[in-house]
């Protein structure tokens, strides 16, 4: 509960209810239990308006046919508005313009994203708009990621947008939020894809936005406390920040109570697991229609625990994805980002979608020539994701190589492995210009995604498939005789500074 700003008629308020969900990464299970909790919330006894909204990233990868069914099940939701996130722009332009034009929901981003005017996604997005509910008009503006390009590959959606630095975003943010207001709109909610720290500094510098419903930075924000989601504008008015982690582990809902002046009274933030919720037949159902049955490809005997962060330490799931990378493939070395791996193997019958759910990206996968040098230096790149404070762009996951690297991103040690399991040492001070590798990697890595410029080989491939790994996983499960164990064998190891 939190007091501001008293109201000029104390007993005139509107009572508010925001279902919002950010960054589930396509992951279509939990869209469907979301779905349950949607219907649920559709229930409750309330005088509140209700609204849903997202704030971007619903989807994930390539994949035609899993952006459709992320759409659809964002209508069955009843999502009306939704930012554009920066993985809704993993597909081509023409599906993410198709998707958008025929979806329920409204796409916003216009304010700092940018289309073409040759591109198919001219006009799919605005700036902001007005929802009405009981007399009540509520004002909703969307912002995008500034740093969009860090996280595109290039030739997917890159030549066809172009992106706002912060500052800029930040001004035409409140030059819009003021356009609402000369509306008579004096309830106003930002869906941000920004991230939690741009989301504090717009709290903080503009005037009259109340709540802020974020994504991008992956946070989990629970309850209302001063000083981590509650803030006050430039006016001393209170403005709210959410956000509901990743992978639509969580989703939330955000109940307000404003004055006649639009200014917030009281707020109750409830983020829920969507554990607690069952995936119903509809759901299940229009998800099929779409994507099909899943095809059966083996069963896991074992499993450890997935990292507590993905980003910055050894994952034995990971691990395996590379491990079938290089030995379907039959290379030296492969290379996979570790931001990449979007779940983990369970113990039991693993089908084709588990596979993908757990890489969902559908990048092709590139085989090219790369010097020992550059292998060192991207692994060092890799590094610097425990100095940044999300984590980005995630340690080099890797197979015929094992490496030591330190809590400050610092590489002590690097190897080869062979098939037998003897390591080679590899000078990283003075790595080898001319020990050239056949290397395996998808082509985020291998157009220089993240920053990756030493790998940018695609140009120069020995080969590029028109598959992803999540193929090459099924493949390399289905050739094992029986049961597959997916084992921790610390090829990457992190210590102390």
């Amino acid at each position: 509960m939190i007091q501001s700003v008293q109201s000029t008629q104390p007993n005139n308020t509107t009572k508010t209810s925001i279902f919002y969900m950010n960054d589930f990464h396509a992951k279509l299970p939990n869209l469907e239990r979301v779905y349950t909790a949607s219907q649920m919330f559709d229930t409750f006894e309330t005088s509140a308006d209700k609204l849903k909204l997202s704030s971007g990233d619903d989807g994930l990868g390539e994949d035609p046919v899993l952006s459709k069914a992320v759409s659809k099940m964002l209508d069955m939701i009843g999502i009306t508005k939704r930012q554009t996130g920066n993985h809704e722009f993993d597909v081509k332009p023409s599906i993410h313009a198709e998707n958008a034009k025929t979806a329920k929901y409204q796409e916003l981003g216009a304010l700092n994203i940018h289309a073409k005017d040759t591109s198919p996604l001219k006009d799919i997005m605005v700036n902001s708009a007005i929802e009405e509910h009981n007399g009540n008009k509520y004002g909703i503006v969307g912002i995008g990621p500034s740093d969009m390009f860090k996280r595109l590959k290039d030739g997917v959606s890159k030549a066809d947008i172009a992106v706002d630095d912060f500052p800029t975003t930040l001004a035409n943010l409140q030059k819009e939020v003021d356009k609402l207001k000369s509306q008579g709109v004096n309830k106003i909610f930002l869906l941000s894809h920004s991230g939690y720290t741009n989301d504090i500094q717009i709290a903080k510098q503009t005037r009259g936005i109340d709540v802020i419903l974020g994504g991008h930075s992956h946070d989990l924000i629970k309850d209302v406390q001063d000083g981590k989601n509650l803030f006050y504008n430039l006016d001393n008015e209170p403005v709210i920040i959410t956000q509901a982690g990743k992978d639509g582990e969580y989703f939330g809902i955000l109940n307000v109570e404003f004055d006649s002046n639009g200014v917030i009274k009281s707020v109750q933030n409830n983020v829920i697991p969507t554990s607690l919720f069952n995936r119903t037949l509809p759901a299940k159902f229009a998800v099929e229609q779409i994507i099909g049955k899943p095809e059966h490809v083996g069963e896991i005997n074992s499993a450890p625990p997935g990292p507590g962060n993905r980003l910055i330490e050894n994952n034995p799931h990971g691990n395996f994805l590379v491990d079938a990378m290089r030995k379907e493939l039959g290379v030296d070395i492969a290379l996979l980002n570790a931001a990449n791996i979007r779940g983990n193997f369970e113990k039991g019958k693993i089908d084709t979608r588990k596979v993908s759910e757990i890489t969902p990206f559908k990048n092709n996968l590139v085989v090219a020539k790369i010097s020992e040098k550059e292998l060192v230096d991207a692994i060092k790149l890799g590094g610097r994701s425990f100095v940044h404070p999300d984590n980005k762009p995630g340690i080099v996951m890797v197979s015929g190589l094992k490496y030591t690297m330190n809590d400050k991103g610092e590489l002590l040690k690097l190897g080869y492995v062979d098939d037998n399991g003897v390591e080679t040492p590899i000078d990283i001070n003075n790595p080898n210009p001319d020990k050239i590798l056949r290397v395996a990697m998808d082509d985020f890595y291998a157009t220089g995604g993240d920053g990756f410029n030493m790998l940018n080989k695609k140009h120069e491939a020995e080969a590029v498939y028109e598959f992803d790994k999540d193929k090459l996983a099924c493949d390399y499960i289905k050739r094992q005789n029986g049961p597959v164990d997916i084992i921790d064998d610390k090829r990457i190891q992190i210590v102390k500074a």
